[in-house]
């Protein structure tokens, strides 16, 4: 990629506003990177949608990152659209703007630790019936033991701010204490908002499980590559943007809870 090239923005786009924790783990990781975020609040959560739609809620933000944003790269933050879309879109751009999910990383750390044995799974419907973290981790070790549980109360209660108190700690201990996940060596947290009731959920094992989220692991995968493909910007050339298809004053407060700091949502709504 040519110098020039390379200055230019990072897209990340999700559902709603949890990708807003993979957006913060790449700009602290790399604070020279210019972030453009989309999150399709107009149509959250994805889980409950069908592949079709996903497909075209997808096309037309990849396609506003791109080419009106002049993203060098596009990071999926959002597990349900990165087991549904990310072939799609990577087919699609293919040798001409990289594209990044959430779930691959996941797995690649996952299947290099051979600690682990049996490997838990906590995500929305359409990531656990869409089996592509089972089959993802299955094709590099036959041998791991995969539970899965669908968990959709876990990403509306914590858009709507319940964590560390009694309700959440309620829904939390209703799936975690499911018997499929009696000695779990580890267990994914397959939806981009889990990051934020990590603690928790790392209560519940006491410390004696390991959890795997997509923030840090992703940042880390994405610097690596652009280091290899000289694809790291210098230095920031403008401020990161924040847009949304819906906005209200809720989105705003738990934007910046999700990405750790005061932000400013803008709306933009965009055409099929």
């Amino acid at each position: 990629m040519k110098k020039k090239a390379s200055s230019l923005p990072i897209g990340v786009f999700d559902s709603g506003i949890g990708g807003l924790t993979v957006a913060h783990a790449i700009s602290k990781l790399m604070p020279n990177e210019t972030i453009i975020y989309f999150g399709d609040t107009a149509h959250l959560p994805y889980g409950d949608k069908s592949p079709d739609l996903i497909h075209s809620f997808v096309k037309n933000i990849s396609k506003f990152l791109i080419r009106k944003e002049k993203c060098k790269s596009v990071v999926i933050a959002c597990n349900t659209a990165s087991a549904i879309s990310y072939e799609f879109l990577r087919d699609k751009h293919v040798g001409n703007v990289p594209i990044f999910n959430v779930i691959d990383p996941i797995v690649e750390a996952i299947s290099e630790d051979k600690q682990i044995t049996k490997v838990g799974l906590i995500a929305t419907k359409t990531t656990v019936e869409s089996r592509v973290y089972q089959e993802k981790l299955k094709r590099r070790n036959p041998d791991l033991k995969i539970e899965v549980l669908a968990t959709p109360l876990l990403a509306p209660m914590i858009e709507e701010g319940f964590s560390q108190d009694k309700i959440s700690n309620t829904v939390i201990e209703n799936y975690l204490s499911n018997p499929k996940f009696k000695g779990i060596d580890a267990l994914i947290l397959g939806c981009t908002h889990y990051v934020l009731i990590a603690d928790e959920i790392n209560e519940f094992f006491q410390g004696k499980v390991q959890l795997f989220d997509s923030t840090d692991i992703l940042a880390l995968k994405l610097k690596d590559i652009f280091e290899n493909e000289n694809m790291l910007s210098e230095k920031k050339r403008q401020e990161n943007k924040f847009y949304v298809s819906d906005l209200t004053k809720g989105f705003e407060d738990s934007a910046s809870r999700f990405y750790g700091q005061s932000l400013k949502l803008v709306l933009k709504k965009l055409k099929d």
